[in-house]
């Protein structure tokens, strides 16, 4: 039987583009793990390592305008939000080449023979080293900085990690666009090319996590998928590290002083934050409790007026369409919950922003309404109205983990009045990235970032976003009473590698 052609599909007309690959074989995917796995030694040199990252970036820079064209025609995310987003890449890509230079990722701890310790404490020299292949998963709605040469690629190269990426269906011309030029850059540096191998197809991403040479893997999309990857992950006779990020409702708590002192304000910048991406953002807030009375509605009216005004968008798939369309009116279809301004449908193509309102009442206890607590794909979000300080804390009770937490306070309550401090205490244990006064959506690349969060978020406390994503695909070894010959060069006395290192007890730079 011939294998299953790959086609790239235009979401503004649901119409086929063009056949780009066919999908991978069970041996396909074998030839390219191997081959990945034999370029290992390649990547031992952080020099040329570090060298490869930025060539990278330089690669993909040189290719923008293609890029950008054949991820806008397969998206339709738009040219200047794809451009951005594959700047971000390059950015990052380069940040991981400074932090493969600098060596501190390495964790070098030594500790020299002390009798009087009890115990005693032999010669010992600590650092890390790459995992081995590593599988990458990427994400439908981030087609450069969670894909082929995004966030997972990058951090897991830098590692000395070679990848074998699993193309989403979304942009599989972006995909091969963006491979080709990675390896154009691995081959500069005398890097074998598959160093970044690519595939494509839903079983071979299935064989892809079981092959026995795949040391760790990287997923960024749906609960239902991703947890089926951390199980087979698990399942194997040799489990593997899972990092994966499955799902995220993002609360929001806003509290009555706030939404007294700049309702509009607020109103219109939840607008902005749920629609950005036409809400295709694992960050974008996706329940949002707001004050009844008086200055919780002045909020909902600023929100509908900013909402309403929300041009239609296209979402990356008519299957993502049809599913965000479902949903909203479920969730719709639901006692006491009212639509300000409806989400769903727009043509056969498009789909128009809204939101929900329903009392927090409704969402305090187990019932029909949990569905409401539940991740909804696409531009639309649900404000649950809560009567007291007992509604916002039984229901933060019942949420699962996830990626933000966010909180907006007044002037006063800001410099520490009220129980301000106890509210962002308790959205602590929801989330990876607790924000106060500010919203969600935009993930800074920087090195104290975190971008993760508890299950359902992702799988691991891990990030995969800013320069501690590199510790993912590492592992820490110790060597006891070695001889100095035999010492890697990183950890001997003289320090040959200029590292960064903890020395009996004291840092050393």
């Amino acid at each position: 039987m011939a294998a299953a052609q790959v086609w790239s599909v235009d979401p503004r007309t649901g119409k086929q583009r063009e056949q780009v690959a066919v999908e991978a074989t069970a041996a396909d995917v074998d030839r390219a793990v191997r081959a990945a796995h034999e370029a290992r030694p390649a990547l031992a040199d952080r020099a040329v390592r570090a060298a490869f990252l930025r060539s990278a970036a330089d690669r993909l820079e040189a290719a923008r305008d293609r890029l950008v064209e054949a991820a806008d025609a397969e998206t339709a995310l738009g040219t200047a939000r794809l451009t951005g987003e594959l700047a971000r890449s390059c950015f990052q890509l380069r940040a991981f080449a400074g932090i493969v230079d600098e060596g501190a990722f390495l964790d070098v701890i030594i500790d020299h023979p002390d009798d009087t310790a009890t115990p005693p404490i032999p010669d010992l020299r600590r650092y890390k080293v790459p995992l081995g292949v590593v599988a990458v998963y990427s994400a439908s709605n981030f087609p450069f900085a969670f894909s082929v040469p995004g966030g997972d690629t990058a951090s897991a190269l830098a590692a000395g990690c070679p990848v074998v990426v699993k193309a989403h269906p979304d942009h599989p011309a972006t995909s091969e666009l963006a491979a080709a030029a990675l390896r154009e850059a691995a081959a500069e540096h005398g890097i074998p090319e598959a160093v970044v191998g690519l595939v494509h197809g839903f079983d071979a991403g299935v064989e892809l996590v079981r092959h026995p040479l795949v040391a760790a893997a990287g997923f960024t999309g749906s609960v239902r998928g991703g947890r089926a990857l951390f199980d087979a992950a698990a399942a194997r006779p040799v489990p593997i590290p899972f990092h994966g990020e499955l799902g995220s409702l993002n609360p929001v708590v806003i509290t009555e002083a706030a939404a007294a002192e700049r309702a509009e304000q607020i109103g219109t910048g939840l607008a902005g934050s749920m629609t950005l991406g036409v809400g295709q953002f694992c960050v974008k807030p996706g329940l949002v409790l707001a004050p009844s009375g008086a200055a919780g509605d002045q909020l909902v009216k600023s929100l509908a007026d900013a909402v309403a005004a929300v041009p239609e968008g296209v979402l990356l798939d008519h299957r993502m369409r049809d599913n965000f369309v479902a949903g909203v009116a479920e969730r719709a279809a639901l006692p006491d919950v009212d639509a300000p301004v409806t989400a769903g449908a727009a043509g056969d193509h498009a789909v128009g922003a809204g939101f929900l309102t329903v009392p927090a009442s409704r969402l305090a206890a187990e019932g029909e309404h949990d569905l409401l607590l539940e991740e909804c794909f696409g531009p639309v979000t649900v404000v649950a109205r809560y009567e007291d300080d007992a509604e916002v804390t039984a229901v933060l009770s019942r949420l699962p983990g996830n990626l933000t937490a966010t909180v907006h306070l007044s002037t006063e309550e800001s410099r520490g009045a009220g129980d301000a401090a106890d509210l962002v205490a308790a959205l602590t244990p929801l989330a990876g990235r607790v924000l106060v006064n500010g919203w969600p959506t935009g993930v800074a690349v920087a090195p104290a970032q975190h971008h993760g969060g508890p299950y359902p978020a992702t799988t691991s406390t891990s990030t995969s976003v800013g320069g501690t994503a590199v510790e993912r695909w590492l592992r820490p070894v110790t060597y006891q009473s070695t001889p100095e010959a035999l010492l890697p060069a990183e950890l001997r006395d003289a320090n040959p590698l200029g590292l960064p290192r903890r020395v009996d007890g004291r840092r050393e730079s």
